[in-house]
């Protein structure tokens, strides 16, 4: 790796400019300049890195903070071999160049070039994954804003309810279900709840399919006796929940757009290879796991592209957070949970193990001893997330999809990869 590149390019990335260092294969700065975030400013950033270097752009290494955005795109589309790296490292690699904690956008670009000519193993490779991938990543990361704004829009509105409508909270007491906000449609006070018919009630539960209410118990709490407000602050309540509530169904609309969407994405990427004399892709093999759904593999497949591509299991429990952290001085040794992973790929791995449990018997054995031991609840899905990886991984190496019989041993053990051995 060290004869591939003749030049180290470190570049600060900023929201308007950017700041750019060039160095040379003995660490000379050969030129530092700023280059403006727009379409002209990242052309001129590439001819000027052409003219500069005078050489292919596959043998220019450049550093930089971030792994993703325009800037990194463009970069990799012309050619040249880019890096990224956590900037928590880049603050020690700081420490080289200045004691007195100074910072300032061209010192760090000229700790990026430095840093990736003496120490590229702490760097990480960047490359662009496949349109689909990308479409499904950002799909992905979509439905998770929006899990959170409809939860924050619900929480509101049964704020509201709570303030001047408890007899609705006692029919649906979260204000995340469809038959509250149909009913709030056509009551969205307590004196129209108390004058609202039997034959409208059936209606709305029949059309959102409840069966655990009956119309009389809903009728039954609406004509309950209504709180004693002052003048004026129910019809207030009321007027700020009527607005509100198209806003909650917009975003739950949305959300289960979405969700098609991202269904119908990965039928797509698995359909691809299916019929063909290409091995499975890793979306159709992922899928075939117990206990993952759609949000789980897209969660998997677009945080840890890297890991799953290179089949590194040990990258990919580091990056989900089951991969415990040891810390030792002396005689004192101590394990604790992995804090620095991506949460999102961690929450992905959480839901995967605590689903597995209803449908996968191993899971729930492990969970079980786990929990006989002394281990509470989170750290015992940590433990069948971090086997669930394992059992991932050799899938990818062996290319073949999950098989519940070969998996308990009526396969011979010398056909098996080695991590699935590990996990068994």
């Amino acid at each position: 790796m060290d004869q591939l590149f003749q030049y180290f390019v470190g570049i600060d990335w900023g929201t308007q400019t950017h700041r750019v260092a060039v160095l040379d294969g003995n660490g000379r700065v050969v030129e530092q300049y700023d280059a403006a975030h727009s379409g002209d400013g990242l052309v001129a950033l590439i001819n000027k890195l052409k003219q500069r270097t005078e050489c292919a752009p596959a043998r220019v290494a450049i550093g930089i903070e971030v792994a993703w955005g325009a800037l990194v795109e463009t970069l990799v589309e012309s050619g040249f071999t880019l890096f990224s790296i956590n900037p928590k490292q880049v603050d020690r690699f700081r420490d080289r160049f200045t004691v007195a904690g100074a910072k300032d956008d061209a010192r760090d670009a000229l700790v990026l070039a430095s840093s990736l000519r003496t120490d590229r193993q702490s760097y990480k490779r960047v490359n662009i994954d496949c349109p689909d991938l990308l479409r499904l990543r950002e799909l992905s990361r979509f439905e998770d804003e929006l899990k959170v704004e409809l939860r924050r829009a619900t929480n509101r509105l049964w704020q509201q309810l709570h303030r001047y409508y408890p007899q609705m909270l006692a029919i649906s007491p979260a204000a995340d279900d469809r038959l509250m906000w149909d009913l709030l449609t056509v009551a969205p006070t307590p004196a129209e709840g108390a004058r609202i018919s039997s034959l409208r009630v059936q209606r709305i539960l029949k059309a959102n399919r409840i069966r655990r209410l009956s119309a009389d118990e809903v009728l039954s709490a609406f004509r309950t006796a209504p709180l004693a407000l002052a003048p004026g602050s129910a019809e207030a309540a009321c007027e700020h929940v009527l607005l509100l509530l198209p806003h909650v169904k917009l975003l739950d609309d949305q959300l289960r757009e979405v969700g098609n969407r991202i269904a119908r994405l990965l039928g797509t990427m698995t359909e691809m290879i299916t019929g063909s004399d290409q091995p499975p892709c890793d979306a159709g093999l992922i899928l075939s796991i117990p206990g993952i759904g759609p949000a789980v593999a897209a969660a998997l497949l677009t945080e840890a592209s890297r890991p799953i591509r290179e089949r590194d299991y040990e990258a990919l429990r580091c990056y989900a957070g089951t991969a415990p952290v040891t810390r030792q001085s002396g005689k004192r040794k101590t394990v604790g949970m992995r804090h620095a992973c991506s949460p999102r790929l961690r929450n992905a791995v959480y839901h995967w193990a605590t689903s597995s449990l209803s449908c996968d018997s191993k899971s729930r054995r492990q969970y079980d001893s786990l929990r006989a031991s002394g281990h509470h609840h989170a750290r015992a899905l940590r433990g069948i997330a971090d086997r669930l990886l394992g059992v991932l991984i050799a899938l990818l190496k062996s290319q073949k999809a999950f098989d519940r019989a070969r998996r308990d041993g009526n396969a011979s053990a010398k056909n098996l990869p080695v991590v699935a051995l590990a996990c068994r």
